[in-house]
C-alpha cells in the first residue's frame, strides 16, 4: 500500500501599521522568516511522526507470511545476505528418479508415469543459522526438497521434513508460536511465554514429544510429506494421499556417545562420501488416507496402517558442482504441481509458497 503524505499551505496575512516609528528595529521585514522558521519546525516533527506511523502501517499491513519470515530472521538473529530464512544450511545433490508401475493406479501426473526424470534433492538442518551444528539438537528435524525435471521442460517438487507433523495447525497459530519464543528470554518470569503456550496447544506437546534422533547421515533418514494432496488417476479416481521417502538401507542413527564426538558438519562431510562410493537410494510412497482421516491439518498424524503405494525410486548420485550457487538459484515450492495432483485446503500448505516467495525475493536482493 503506498501512503502520500501531504502538507496543506494557507495563506499567511501579515498585518502592519502604516508607520515606520512603530516598528522601530525593522522586524517587519523579518517577519516571514519567522513565519518559515516556525512552519520548517511545526513540519519536521511533524514528518518524522509521520514516517513513524508509516512504518508502524506497514507493520500492521504486513502478511501473515511475511511475519513468519521476519519472525524466524529474529530468531536466527539474522538476516543473512543471500542465504534462505529457515533451513538455511543445506547440501544439493543430482540424480535421476524411476516410477513404480503401481504409481499410474493413484496418479495421472506425469512424473510418474512410464518416463523417468532427472531430479535435484537438497537435505538441510533446521533453522536459520547458516552454521548450525549438525549435534546441536536444534537442527532437526531436516529436511529434503526435491525437484522433478521432465524432459519437456515441466517441473514439479516436493518438500518434507523428517518428522511426520507440524506443531500448528495454521500460519497465524505458527507465528504466534515463534513470536512467544522470541519473546522468551533467560530472565522470564514463569511460565514463560512459551512455556505458557506450549501448556495451551495440545498440538505442540504432541509435536515436541515426538523423537528426533540425531541420523548417521542425510541417507539414513525416513522424511514425511506434512501435507496431504490430492491424486487423480487416468479414470477419474481421486484418492488424498502424503508423501514418504524412505532410504532402501533403512533408517540408522547414532548413539548420544556418537553424537558427542561427531564433528560439527558430519552430515555435509559424509553425504558425499557416501556418493563417490555409490548411488543412494530413496523409494517414494504415496499414504492413502481413508474417509475419516483429516485432510487439512498437518498436526494430525495418519494411523501406520493406512495403505501404503509405491511411487518409484530416487537414485542420487553426486552433489552438485557449485552448492552455493545452486543453493542460491533454487526455489522450491509444494505448490509446483502437475495435473493430476491437486493441493489440499491444509491452510499451512497453502501458506508455505507464500512465506518461500518472501524468502526468495530477500535472498536474491542486490
Amino acid at each position: 500500500m503506498k501512503f502520500l503524505h501531504r502538507i496543506t499551505s494557507g495563506k499567511y496575512a501579515i498585518h502592519s501599521t502604516s508607520h515606520q516609528e512603530s516598528d522601530p528595529m525593522n522586524i517587519q521585514k523579518f517577519r516571514p522568516f519567522n513565519i518559515l522558521s516556525c512552519l520548517l519546525m511545526a513540519i519536521l516533527p511533524t514528518a518524522a511522526l509521520a514516517d513513524q506511523a508509516l512504518d508502524k502501517s506497514r507493520e500492521i499491513n504486513k502478511s501473515v507470511v511475511e511475519q513468519i519470515v521476519d519472525a524466524q530472521v529474529t530468531l536466527a538473529k539474522g538476516p543473512y545476505k543471500g542465504l534462505r530464512t529457515n533451513h538455511t544450511k543445506g547440501i544439493v545433490v543430482s540424480g535421476t528418479f524411476t516410477p513404480a508401475a503401481t504409481a499410474s493406479t493413484l496418479t495421472k501426473a506425469a512424473h510418474l508415469q512410464d518416463t523417468p526424470s532427472k531430479v535435484t534433492v537438497r537435505f538441510s538442518n533446521a533453522g536459520g543459522v547458516p552454521t548450525i551444528e549438525d549435534t546441536n539438537p536444534g537442527a532437526n528435524p531436516r529436511g529434503i526438497a526435491i525437484r522433478f525435471e521432465l524432459p519437456d521442460g515441466s517441473i514439479t517438487d516436493i518438500v518434507s521434513l523428517s518428522v511426520n507433523a507440524f506443531p500448528v495447525s495454521t500460519p497465524e497459530a505458527f507465528l504466534a508460536f515463534l513470536n512467544a519464543r522470541i519473546a522468551t528470554t533467560a530472565d522470564s518470569p514463569k511460565p514463560s511465554p512459551v512455556e505458557k503456550m506450549i501448556a495451551e496447544t495440545p498440538s505442540l506437546q504432541r509435536f515436541i514429544a515426538i523423537p528426533k534422533p540425531f541420523p548417521v547421515s542425510f541417507a539414513s533418514l525416513n522424511y514425511h510429506g506434512i501435507n496431504a494432496f490430492q491424486f487423480t488417476n487416468a479414470k477419474g479416481e481421486s484418492h488424498h494421499i502424503r508423501y514418504r521417502i524412505e532410504p532402501l538401507n533403512g533408517q540408522e542413527f547414532l548413539t548420544p556417545e556418537q553424537v558427542a564426538t561427531a564433528t560439527p558438519d558430519y552430515l555435509f562431510d559424509e553425504l558425499p562420501r557416501r556418493l563417490e562410493a555409490g548411488t543412494v537410494k530413496f523409494r517414494l510412497l504415496a499414504q492413502v488416507a481413508e474417509k475419516d482421516d483429516v485432510i487439512i491439518d498437518p498436526t494430525v498424524i495418519w494411523p501406520e496402517e493406512r495403505k501404503l503405494v509405491d511411487l518409484g525410486v530416487l537414485h542420487l548420485q553426486a552433489p552438485v558442482a557449485d552448492n552455493a550457487a545452486a543453493e542460491k538459484a533454487l526455489a522450491f515450492n509444494p505448490l509446483i504441481l502437475l495435473d493430476g495432483i491437486a493441493p489440499s485446503d491444509d491452510p499451512v500448505l497453502l501458506a508455505r509458497p507464500g512465506a518461500y516467495a518472501v524468502s526468495v525475493s530477500r535472498r536474491m536482493a542486490p
